[in-house]
């Protein structure tokens, strides 16, 4: 069983109740349908033929007993169908609550290059598009049910009518669902393309909205459009191809009905025209009843395929636990050099020598060589990533905000922080003037990816976020790049004295000789090599006592 039916399995049992529910409802509905429509038939056949022998034959037929039976029959079917469908919803969105966020989860806190791999239009397929495959087939998990109640229901009446009418009836029945079974393999392939052709198609469309600015400004249009609408084709044609397939579930279910029908028809007529009516309507709902199964059939490699790409999301969950090595603020050792707490170190080199790649692997969003790097004395490869990622407050290169407030995301920092704080983190960064300016302060709407900011303000706002992480170590990437020179002068003081403040150590990645100049070392990625050395500059690294700014 993979780690996604595993979740599934659970929520089916969270949600045993509403389905129970919906089952019986199911229940409620088959059998109404049945006993309705034989009933319907049988009465105007009856009424039919006592109006055909004369007045008094129709004068003495008892109408008033099925002619009260069908409204309430009715009744109780559209009442049942309700009820099945609010509770079978019900229980899908009381799961889908908990396997989102799961799924969630799963993607951003497991192994990071898993989550790397995929692109942001396939993330959101596999999130939206195929848990609204699994909610559906949820959804149907009253269809078995449905179809039993209507089975047994449908040979109560069909047994009016002796045994030949109940045999035709099991074979018809039996012979649909070995026929969909056949029809539903060969939906596999056609399901699988189409699950995966969504998800292609959304991956493109995603890449060609977010490089919009630049597709216009190179005038390559015409190429994007290219690209989606080849997508596009190809999710057609697999649409095409399922829809083929598909397309003979309705003709199969269609013939099963006429001859169930038919055969109940002439196998009871010996018992007289209206139960010989009540039977072929009878056979004829029983296989109607067993439409959601066939459906279900029909959805069943969607579903095998929407639950593999969803499982892919899951492997590899960091458990909850442990947020920190020690009590204490613990020291690092990078690549053989011992840095206590309070140290500040800088990556430098020539670029494509592997510092992000470091850096990134330090957090766990990257695979690391065992001996790479060690938290108070502990080979950091086996270090659980919860603890990795509560010792670096991460800047990273290419920051990424999300949409929401300034204050949305300074929270990502630290969400106890109060206002006091993170007007701190921000003229740490010298960007609490320019906050001050905006109409709301720190309620200001800074757009998807904040739009609404410049370059070099979302840099500064990604490391004022990096600042309120609870950590005793800062992990800081290109920090200052793209800032003028001013701007970065006052951002390197202000990251000296408050690293003289907290107590912080720090590794930072760097070009830049004013930001290099806080540090007192240097770790040189060799440009020839991927061999990364340390060179200690004159300064002596002073051991600091760290305390949260």
């Amino acid at each position: 069983m993979t780690a996604f039916d595993t979740l599934i399995a659970g929520e089916r049992r969270r949600q045993r109740r509403g389905l129970w529910r919906a089952s019986g409802y199911a229940a409620v509905v088959a059998i109404a349908s049945i006993v309705l429509l034989g009933l319907s038939g049988w009465f105007i056949t009856a009424a039919a033929l006592a109006g055909l022998v004369g007045t008094v034959a129709a004068q003495g037929f008892n109408y008033m007993l099925p002619s009260a039976g069908i409204p309430l029959l009715a009744i109780l079917r559209t009442a049942g169908r309700y009820g099945e469908r609010l509770a079978s919803h019900d229980a899908a969105f009381g799961a889908l609550a908990r396997i989102r966020p799961a799924l969630f989860l799963g993607l951003a806190r497991g192994p990071a290059d898993h989550a790397l791999a995929l692109t942001q239009g396939e993330a959101t397929a596999r999130i939206v598009q195929d848990v609204n495959v699994v909610e559906a087939q949820f959804v149907r998990l009253s269809a078995v049910p449905g179809m039993i109640a209507a089975l047994a229901s449908g040979l109560l009446l069909c047994v009016l009518g002796g045994w030949r009418p109940v045999v035709a009836l099991l074979l018809c029945l039996a012979g649909l669902l070995v026929v969909a079974a056949f029809l539903a393999r060969r939906l596999e392939a056609p399901g699988h393309k189409v699950q995966r052709a969504n998800g292609a198609l959304k991956d493109a469309f995603a890449s060609v909205a977010d490089a919009a600015a630049e597709l216009r400004c190179y005038g390559v249009e015409a190429q994007a459009v290219a690209a989606v609408d080849a997508c596009s084709v190809r999710l057609a044609d697999a649409q095409r191809a399922q829809a083929g397939v598909a397309g003979w579930f309705e003709f199969v279910q269609a013939v099963a009905l006429g001859v169930a029908g038919l055969a109940a028809l002439i196998l009871a007529a010996p018992e007289g025209a209206p139960i010989a009516a009540l039977c072929a309507l009878a056979a004829v709902m029983t296989i109607d009843g067993a439409g959601p199964v066939l459906r279900s059939f029909a959805q069943r490699s969607a579903v095998r395929e929407a639950a593999a790409r969803l499982n892919d999301l899951l492997p590899g969950v960091v458990e909850e636990g442990e947020t920190a090595v020690s009590g204490t603020a613990p020291s690092i050792e990078l690549l053989g050099t011992f840095l206590p707490i309070g140290t500040r170190i800088a990556m430098i080199g020539a670029s494509g020598t592997g510092k992000t790649t470091l850096v990134e692997s330090l957090l766990g969003l990257r695979t690391i060589e065992p001996g790479t790097a060690f938290i108070d004395g502990k080979d950091i490869a086996d270090v659980p990533l919860a603890v990795r990622r509560a010792t670096f407050g991460w800047a990273p290169q290419d920051a990424a905000l999300l949409a929401g407030t300034i204050r949305d995301t300074l929270a990502l920092g630290d969400p106890l922080a109060d206002d006091a704080v993170m007007w701190a983190a921000l003229a740490d960064v010298a960007l609490a003037d320019v906050v001050e300016a905006l109409p709301d302060g720190l309620d200001s709407w800074i757009g998807e990816h904040g739009v609404r900011l410049s370059g070099g303000e979302r840099r500064r706002l990604a490391l004022a976020r990096a600042y309120l992480a609870p950590a005793p170590w800062l992990l800081l990437d290109e920090p200052t790049e793209g800032l003028d020179s001013a701007t970065e002068r006052r951002v390197a003081e202000r990251l000296s004295a408050r690293l003289a403040r907290t107590g912080q150590g720090l590794v930072m990645v760097s070009h830049r000789p004013a930001m290099v100049a806080l540090c007192d070392r240097q770790l040189a990625v060799a440009p020839a090599s991927d061999a990364i050395v340390a060179l200690p500059t004159d300064t002596v690294p002073r051991p600091r006592r760290y305390s949260r700014d």
